[in-house]
């Protein structure tokens, strides 16, 4: 005799969502495998969740999968619950965020305002996805205008002998303010190897870009005395290795002999100020995720 189907109060049916409901971030990274999409999505139905955004990508160089979901839930804690045995049974770095959460920010600086003005401006508006709770600069100039955004902003002096005396500031403000991303917007100071290895995976630099990449000062003049025909930024991880870290944005324009000095400054500063605030938006949503010397990109 078949067994009887069960009732319908019997069934257990995730509570539908609406429009108001929390939504929170998922990110995971973990050995490749097979069976990986159902054990998230199998956890997130288990907690009552549906699934609003979803993207994955598997990387043959590290063989590694990577994922990144929204999820519509109430209740964080039951989510949480279901994922700790997924975390579990796939050894993997699963992180859970509220969706649109400020990320807390520490900003470097030293004299060139272009890049701060341009991230303090989206931070006031509200379209950064970050909450800035201080400025650090090895020069005074931008004190005016990080109090027209008001903004803390803190002059240290940096010599051969005091340069150890900002770094230990800065780890002190990460530490104080609970610091979740350090942003150098045109920061011209080399960070110490342990100061970087500290700040590993959640600091952020830009810097110019050319080919034939130019050196040392004055790099726009020396790309108008060799007539290049393409200009642009990148903004990257920092790491040990200066200016290599993993790219998180690009952006370049073309440019002709016409252009003057100053009007390559203009347009390299204009996407150096685009490349960065772009960045410092997708790594605030998670859309970020280091694989290797290199970045996947969820946008």
């Amino acid at each position: 005799m078949p067994s009887k189907a069960p009732t319908p109060s019997a069934r257990r049916y995730p509570t539908p969502v609406t429009a108001s409901e929390p939504h929170w971030v998922i990110t995971l990274r973990c050995a490749d495998r097979p069976g990986i999409v159902h054990a998230v999505s199998g956890a997130i139905v288990a907690a009552g969740g549906n699934i609003t955004e979803s993207m994955q990508y598997y990387s043959s160089d590290t063989e590694t999968f990577f994922m990144r979901i929204q999820v519509a839930l109430t209740v964080r804690a039951d989510l949480e619950a279901e994922l700790e045995s997924v975390r579990d049974l796939l050894d993997a770095q699963i992180e859970v965020d509220e969706v649109g959460r400020p990320m807390r920010t520490l900003i470097l600086v030293s004299k060139a305002g272009h890049v701060l003005n341009d991230l303090l401006f989206a931070h006031r508006s509200g379209s950064l996805g970050v909450d800035v709770r201080l400025i650090l600069g090895n020069h005074d100039e931008l004190a005016p205008l990080a109090a027209f955004y008001g903004v803390p902003f803190e002059h240290h002096e940096v010599t051969a002998a005091t340069k150890h005396l900002l770094e230990q500031r800065i780890r002190e403000a990460c530490e104080q303010y609970d610091i979740e991303l350090v942003v150098l917007a045109r920061y011209m100071q080399i960070l110490s190897p342990e100061l970087c290895a500290y700040l590993a995976g959640r600091a952020i630099n830009i810097h110019h870009s050319f080919l034939p990449g130019f050196k040392g000062a004055n790099p726009y003049r020396q790309a108008h005395a060799r007539g290049v025909k393409l200009i642009g930024a990148t903004a990257h991880f920092v790491t040990t290795e200066l200016d290599e870290g993993p790219i998180i944005e690009q952006n370049v324009t073309r440019v002709s002999h016409s252009r003057s000095v100053p009007e390559l400054v203009e347009l390299g500063q204009d996407i150096e100020s685009r490349t960065l605030v772009s960045a410092v938006k997708l790594f605030a949503q998670h859309r970020v995720l280091i694989d290797g010397s290199r970045t996947i990109i969820f946008d």
